[in-house]
């Protein structure tokens, strides 16, 4: 086989078909377009997504609903376990984002209680929910915030 030699599958490929070609060819005068209206002239066939011909559209008849916060992205949950993997002592932001428990796009970290905590550590300038704070002073540390 030769890159010469190589061609799509037969029926792959359609010829385009050649409208306004004469009234033998059964797409000839209007070329397929029908008689006047936006449809039959040039660069007016287009209609915005959502338009129902000057009925209300949809998007607008439906009530606004929801509200999504911008600072929920911020925040990024560190889980208890996942300290426990860190070497004991004073744990801050700039730790938690050097070990790759925060992505970088976060702005804060807050710990989460899920699973055990065998280490102490002292946790500054970083949110924990009650139940991580009270497991993080039963194994002998604190939270200063």
């Amino acid at each position: 086989m030769k890159l010469n030699s190589l061609k799509p599958a037969d029926g792959a490929r359609k010829d385009r078909v050649r409208v306004g070609r004469g009234i033998g060819s059964g797409l000839g005068k209007t070329a397929g377009r029908g008689h006047k209206g936006s449809f039959a002239r040039t660069g007016k066939g287009k209609i915005k997504a959502g338009f129902e011909g000057g009925q209300m559209p949809m998007q607008r008849r439906l009530p606004k609903i929801g509200f999504r916060s911008k600072l929920k992205n911020d925040t990024a949950e560190v889980l208890l376990y996942q300290l426990d993997k860190l070497e004991a002592g004073e744990i801050d932001f700039a730790a938690l984002r050097e070990a790759k428990l925060v992505p970088a796009t976060a702005k804060q970290a807050k710990i989460v209680k899920k699973g055990e905590l065998s280490k102490k550590f002292v946790l500054k300038g970083v949110l924990a929910t009650a139940g991580a704070k009270a497991a993080i002073e039963a194994a002998g540390g604190s939270v200063a915030e």
